[in-house]
Order: C-alpha cells, then sequence, then structure tokens
C-alpha cells in the first residue's frame, strides 16, 4: 500500500506533517481532515532507489525480532486483533526492512492468509523454528502463549552467543595483534638493525641470523605469501561448503581437545532447549526434531536428530538413537529416557538445558581463565624472542670492547 507524507495547521494554529498508508492520495487526504488538520498537503513519499537491492537494506537482527515478538504477545493477550497489532508494530518499526516485511506479513493475512505461511514468505526473517511454532499456537488457539515463549527462547539463545563471542573476542584481538605486530618488525624494525650489523664486519649471532633471514624472507615473497593464506582459506571453505566436507570438519570440532568439550556443550544445551520450547509449544515431535536438525549448526549433531525422528517414525523410543550418535553424554541420553517413560519429555529437556546453560558459562569461564595466561606468554615470547636476538650483536659487542 503507498504511503504519504503529509503536512498542516491543527485546531491550536502549530504545524504538524506525518505519513499515512492509504490506497490512492484521496483517501489518504480524508484521513489527514478528520485529524482537524487545516489546509492540509498530501503527497506521495518518494521511493527510496535503493530499497529494492537487499544489499543496501539493514539487517534485521535478533533483538529487532525478540522486541517484536514480545510487543505482538502483549497485544493479542490485551485482545487486540492481529492485523491490527501488526500494522502498529509496522508503523513504529524503525528498522525499515522489518518495517517492510511487517507490511506485507499484515497484508497477507488481511487476504485470507495464515500467520504462519506469511510468515513463511520471509525465511531471512522468520526461521522454520519460528513460523512452526507460530503455526501450533495459531493452531491451538494460544498464539500469545506461544509468542511469549518464542521470546524467551531467543533471549536465551541470544545469550549463549553473546557468551561464546564474548569468550572468542579476547583471543581473536590477541591473535590479530600479535599478527600486525609480527608484521611491522619484520618489515620495518629488523632491516634497520641488519643495515647497522652489517657496517660491524663480524659474524651475528644464530639467534639474529634466523631473525634477519625470517624478515629477507617475509619481505621477499610476502606476495606469495599472501596468495598462499588465500588459498589455505579458500580450500578450507570450499571443503566446508559441502556436505561431506563441513561434516568431517565439524566432526573433528566436536573432538577437538580444548575447543571440543565447549562445542558439545553448547550443542546439547541447543538441541534441548530448542525440542523442549517446541514440544511445550504444541508442534508435534517428528517436526520438531525435523526443524530442530536443521537449525543445530553442526552437521554431526543434524545427523544424529534426523536419526532420532527415523527411528521415532519407526516405533523406537528418543533415548536409543541418541546413545547411539555417541554425541549426547550419557547422563543427557538417561534424563531424557527418564523424561519420556513418565511423559514430561518437554520439561526434562528444558531441566537439561537449563543445566547445560551453566555447563556453558562455566566452559567459558575456564577457556578465558586458561586462554589468557596462554596468550600472554605468547605475546610475550615472540616480541621478547625478536628484541633479545636483535640487541644480541650490541651485547657481543659492548663484551668484546669490554673485554
Amino acid at each position: 500500500m503507498p504511503v504519504y507524507i503529509w503536512k498542516g495547521i491543527n485546531s491550536y494554529g502549530d504545524k504538524r506533517k506525518g505519513e499515512i498508508e492509504a490506497p490512492d492520495q484521496a483517501t489518504a487526504l480524508g484521513h489527514v481532515k478528520r485529524l482537524r488538520i487545516k489546509d492540509p498537503i498530501v503527497k506521495e513519499k518518494p521511493k527510496d532507489l535503493l530499497e529494492n537491492i537487499s544489499f543496501f537494506q539493514p539487517k534485521v537482527t535478533g533483538k529487532d525480532i525478540v522486541i517484536f515478538t514480545r510487543q505482538l504477545s502483549t497485544m493479542i493477550d490485551a485482545g487486540l486483533p492481529l492485523v491490527q497489532g501488526l500494522e502498529i508494530l509496522a508503523k513504529q518499526q524503525e528498522n525499515p526492512t522489518l518495517k517492510k516485511v511487517l507490511g506485507n506479513i499484515k497484508s497477507d493475512v488481511e487476504t485470507g492468509t495464515t500467520f504462519a505461511d506469511a510468515m513463511r514468505k520471509h525465511p531471512k526473517v522468520f526461521d522454520n523454528l519460528f513460523s512452526n511454532m507460530i503455526e501450533a499456537g495459531e493452531t491451538g488457539g494460544i498464539l500469545d502463549t506461544i509468542l511469549g515463549r518464542l521470546a524467551i527462547f531467543m533471549e536465551k539463545s541470544m545469550a549463549l552467543k553473546k557468551k561464546i563471542k564474548g569468550a572468542m573476542t579476547y583471543p581473536a584481538i590477541c591473535l590479530a595483534i600479535s599478527a600486525l605486530i609480527l608484521v611491522v618488525i619484520l618489515v620495518f624494525v629488523i632491516p634497520v638493525f641488519e643495515e647497522m650489523f652489517a657496517s660491524f664486519g663480524s659474524a651475528l649471532p644464530i639467534p639474529t641470523q634466523i631473525v634477519v633471514s625470517m624478515s629477507n624472507t617475509f619481505k621477499s615473497n610476502f606476495l606469495w605469501l599472501g596468495m598462499g593464506l588465500f588459498a589455505v582459506i579458500y580450500t578450507i571453505k570450499k571443503i566446508y561448503s559441502t556436505e561431506r566436507g563441513r561434516f568431517r570438519m565439524d566432526a573433528m570440532l566436536i573432538k577437538a581437545p580444548v575447543a571440543g568439550p565447549l562445542i558439545r556443550k553448547v550443542a546439547v544445551s541447543k538441541f534441548t532447549r530448542t525440542l523442549s520450547t517446541m514440544l511445550q509449544s504444541g508442534v508435534p515431535i517428528l517436526d520438531a526434531l525435523q526443524v530442530v536438525a536443521k537449525t543445530a549448526g553442526n552437521k554431526v549433531i543434524e545427523a544424529a536428530v534426523f536419526r532420532v525422528a527415523d527411528s521415532i517414525a519407526e516405533g523406537r523410543p528418543i533415548a536409543e538413537p541418541l546413545e547411539e550418535s555417541g554425541v549426547f553424554p550419557n547422563m543427557v541420553v538417561q534424563m531424557i529416557n527418564v523424561g519420556e517413560s513418565v511423559g514430561a519429555l518437554d520439561t526434562m529437556l528444558a531441566k537439561i538445558a537449563d543445566f547445560y546453560d551453566g555447563e556453558v558459562d562455566q566452559a567459558v569461564e575456564n577457556l578465558t581463565a586458561m586462554i589468557e595466561p596462554f596468550m600472554m606468554v605468547f605475546l610475550g615470547g615472540m616480541i621478547g624472542g625478536l628484541v633479545i636476538a636483535m640487541y644480541l650483536p650490541i651485547f657481543s659487542m659492548a663484551n668484546a670492547v669490554g673485554g
């Protein structure tokens, strides 16, 4: 629906302006006049030339979706019709991408499309998990409750991602700084010392010779080294883009000595939290497992969850294929088995998720505590080694003069 901008004077003599959606200019003018605006001027809002180019549009963040979900849940719980709630949220939305999406969803719902199907037309904004839970909420008549659960689920997922990113930020920054310092020393500092040492006329100590050789090799092969690094990164991405390659790399990551346990705990927490939320919302377990598998983020976990779905379709309990996968800890398997036996699988999954959220917190703290001294030793050893290697000839010359 076109958007019109208007301006005029209200009954108090103050200048006012705004925007309004209407099928045509005459309708928009009528709406403005009902606001008691004198001598209104209504024009169609100029279109943004870049609005249809997704690259130039801001992305919809998880925070945007959480705020939208909570607000819509509150509106529906208060008895506001869905279409009216979507219209209000679209008008007050600051993110133009989400504003446009909500407008399209509102139009689809007005024409008889279900809320879930309207969301499925925008998979980049609302994933399968979101649309499937909305469908369950519409079917069961508890859309406000489902939206509230979705908001809580997304907030916990965002908090988990934030913890992981926070743990990885420090070593990433340290490594970047280390690489920059190393390049500066090799390219700019060592050549100055090399020229100075050449005037000594004596043989350089072996550590100094090694550092000078490193500097010369780096400067003369800088382009080839850069191309080699690019080739390695490209090859890894190419392998990771294939199903088989990604499966093997994900399997290696899970078994990695330091990061592996953390990755496994994050995967278990995400799996149990997502499945619990979907089951509590009334999504059938087979449909829920299909969605959980696709949102696992790890091909090994994804394959294990798909095997679970196949097993359940054959009439087997959920715990058996989880144990056979070798991915999920024995405690998790046993707790899921108990939950399934007593008919409280969703509740048990939620308790496992809460427990593993705490495990992830502890693992992140331990990893950060271990990385900090390692990075300090690494940085100190690298910079200190280079400095000592450069000053060794000066110390040797000073000893010779003193002798």
